[in-house]
């Protein structure tokens, strides 16, 4: 296992390589010379002069050949990672690919757009091999990638369900595979994509490289990684202490209902280039944009019921600057890499850790900067902390930018930009004469001051919540709800009634946390429930205004807290060891059945006795004759029956010199429609 978590920027050169060192041309970078001499022209020609750890660990003399377990964080370049770690495979002993025909590495990507990215980077990191590449993602046309297949390609790079198809079809050749890696394979996992790469995986040379890429290794993981590869080279790329050291937490912590009031403000103080708004559902997506849209954002949305033209148009309008904004769910944007991203903002809080990992992965990526704000519901900052204590995230807990603040730094901005600096151009110049000779310098300033703040949001205004200690909890005592009012709902163990179903809806129908509420108590048609003296107003305000949100549901005010009714107690068994039963014992229990049925005071002659039949005759026997007086009458014997039995006269063959009989004829159907002119 190799572990690259405190492995240096600049890695040092080894001085192994399968296609000799090119140091002439990488005097001053800091490119290792393991590196072969088309990958590292590709490099160099990109820009890089160093490597991520996890580039540098997969050309390690150990990773020569292997297949590779890679766990690295998102935005550290496990693209170019395995492009370098797959090329000597591919290449053999050439510095150029062969003419294109059956494919000779497969990608599988779990997503439409991460696949299409790695595709562009796979397409300049091999440009000097002369690679070919080829698509095969849902939601493109079959046909155009069948005629790219059945051309020729190097390199094949698709989503499981699209490759699975093309194989099954006999349109992809997976015969003269030597490399397949699986990217971001813990996400494909999760999206219920097991089956298909366990058929491509089956489906592929049995000599080939696997190459498995993913942010977390979880058991599933692990047992893919057994089952598919061959004393595979675990690598961490990452040191699990460290999560994405280039990103900056923040925790913001609103009220539920300002939360959209919160996500405007964050967009309008970082004032970043491009920014990334999570949330958790389409609707929420579609919800969310829309209100940014309304408010003058440049806004493109990003979630799975999109059509790939519409996704591939978002993504474009992002990368050349015809929008800023984009809202994503998890699944939609994953692994998608966009330029000047800035600032991750979760709108809606992530389900766990690794959903908060690869959501803020988004920035921060190859050594850039990047913030993370965290926006979360007051009841749901515990929540929020637990995540980021998984992750093993230190957040910084701020305020919500308010109205005041942002106003002020537009005043700061429009007071201090570079147009006002600039002196008047020749072409200019006669036009802010006129502008002078006819209005005054106020009314011109006033008129720039109403077009700079008509081009900016107003901004929305947000209630900052008190700071408390969330980290330790007191327990709460009856002395915290002295003073507290009493309230009853019309639901009782008669209904099920638990507190643990109660207790949300009386919150949410008084719009107060649980810690507002005090004992409850459970009767048989009734709950009784105490509610702290500081919430008993807005309580009362909002069951009036808003009900239970239940359909015959009620709550009222009461008194007191009622008395507790005592459950019946049930018959239980005599203590010991059961006794044995026994059919002839006396049982004094029942001796008094005769007095309880009535029948103690009968008498013999109380019953009526049965009349008396008539004795039955004997069974007299026949008489016996003599044998003399006995006839003996001969049996009949049977007469044949005839073969024409049954059948129609006019069936029967007639005899010499007869006419056989005419057949009859069906009587005619009366017709009761006829026509009454006829008759």
């Amino acid at each position: 296992m190799i572990d690259t978590s405190n492995r240096s920027e600049h890695p040092a050169a080894s001085g192994h390589g399968t296609h000799g060192a090119i140091r002439s041309e990488r005097t001053a970078l800091s490119l290792p010379d393991t590196i072969i001499a088309p990958i590292a022209q590709a490099l160099v020609a990109k820009g890089y002069d160093s490597l991520t750890p996890v580039q540098a660990a997969v050309i390690e003399e150990g990773a020569d050949g292997r297949d590779l377990l890679v766990s690295a964080q998102t935005g550290s370049g496990k693209t170019v990672a395995f492009g370098m770690a797959i090329a000597p495979t591919l290449l053999g002993d050439d510095l150029i690919l062969p003419a294109p025909g059956a494919p000779l590495a497969l990608v599988i990507a779990p997503t439409r757009e991460l696949a299409m990215q790695v595709r562009r980077e796979l397409d300049w990191l091999y440009a000097n091999m002369h690679a070919q590449t080829a698509a095969g993602v849902g939601g493109m046309d079959q046909r155009t990638e069948r005629r790219a297949l059945e051309r020729g390609a190097h390199i094949v790079v698709g989503t499981p369900g699209r490759l699975r198809d093309h194989i099954t079809r006999g349109v992809l050749d997976t015969s003269a595979l030597r490399a397949v890696v699986l990217d971001e394979a813990d996400e494909m996992l999760d999206l219920g994509f097991r089956e298909d790469l366990e058929f491509i995986l089956a489906a592929a040379p049995e000599d080939r490289r696997t190459l498995l890429f993913s942010a977390t290794v979880p058991k599933p993981i692990a047992e893919l990684a057994k089952t598919f590869q061959r004393n595979a080279l675990r690598i961490t790329a990452a040191s699990s202490g460290s999560q994405h050291a280039d990103i900056e937490y923040k925790l913001m912590s609103v009220p539920a209902a300002e939360r959209e009031n919160a996500v405007i403000n964050t967009l309008l103080w970082y004032e970043s280039t491009n920014t990334i708004v999570f949330a958790s559902t389409r609707e929420a997506v579609k919800h969310l944009s829309a209100r940014l849209h309304n408010r003058g954002f440049d806004v493109v949305t990003l979630s799975g019921e999109l059509s790939q033209a519409e996704r591939t148009s978002a993504l474009q309008s992002m990368r050349d600057g015809r929008a800023r904004i984009c809202v994503a769910t998890d699944v939609a944007a994953r692994g998608i890499d966009l330029p000047n991203l800035d600032l991750v903002i979760h709108a809606d809080l992530p389900m766990n850790a690794e959903t908060l990992l690869h959501r803020s992965g988004r920035t921060g990526r190859a050594g850039r900067k990047g913030t993370c704000v965290v926006i979360a519901p007051a009841h749901r900052k515990r929540v929020a902390l637990s995540i980021l204590r998984t992750a093993k995230i230190d957040a910084e807990n701020i305020a919500p930018p308010s109205a005041a603040d942002i106003d002020a730094r537009y005043r700061e901005h429009i007071l201090s930009a570079e147009t006002l600096s600039a002196p008047a151009t020749e072409d200019e110049a006669p036009l802010v004469g006129q502008l002078l000779e006819r209005h005054s310098p106020e009314a011109i300033a006033a008129a720039y001051v109403r077009l700079q703040l008509a081009a900016r949001p107003v901004p929305e205004d947000v209630t900052a919540t008190a700071p408390d200690d969330s980290g330790s909890r007191e327990p709460r005592s009856r002395e915290a709800f002295a003073g507290g009012s009493w309230f009853k709902v019309n639901l009782g163990r008669k209904q099920r009634a638990e507190p643990r179903w109660l207790l949300p809806m009386i919150c949410k129908a008084g719009g107060v946390t649980k810690s507002a509420i005090g004992s409850i108590r459970i009767f048989d048609t009734e709950s009784i429930f105490e509610i702290a003296a500081d919430k008993v107003d807005s309580f009362l305000r909002n069951v009036g205004s808003n009900g239970t949100g239940e359909k015959g549901v009620h709550i009222n005010a009461v008194d007191g807290p009622g008395e507790r009714s005592e459950r019946p107690q049930g018959k239980r068994r005599p203590p010991g060891p059961p006794e044995k039963y026994d059919p002839m014992k006396a049982r004094p229990e029942r001796a008094d059945r005769k007095q309880r049925y009535g029948s103690s005071k009968l008498r013999a002659d109380d019953f009526e006795q049965p009349a008396e039949r008539p004795a039955a005759r004997p069974a007299t026997r026949p008489v016996e004759q003599p044998a003399e007086h006995v006839t003996i009458r001969p049996a009949k014997s049977a007469k044949p029956a005839p073969k024409d039995k049954g059948k129609p006269k006019w069936s029967k063959p007639a005899a010499e010199g007869e006419a056989r009989p005419p057949k009859k004829k069906a009587a005619k159907a009366k017709d009761h429609k006829k026509n009454r002119s006829e008759i």
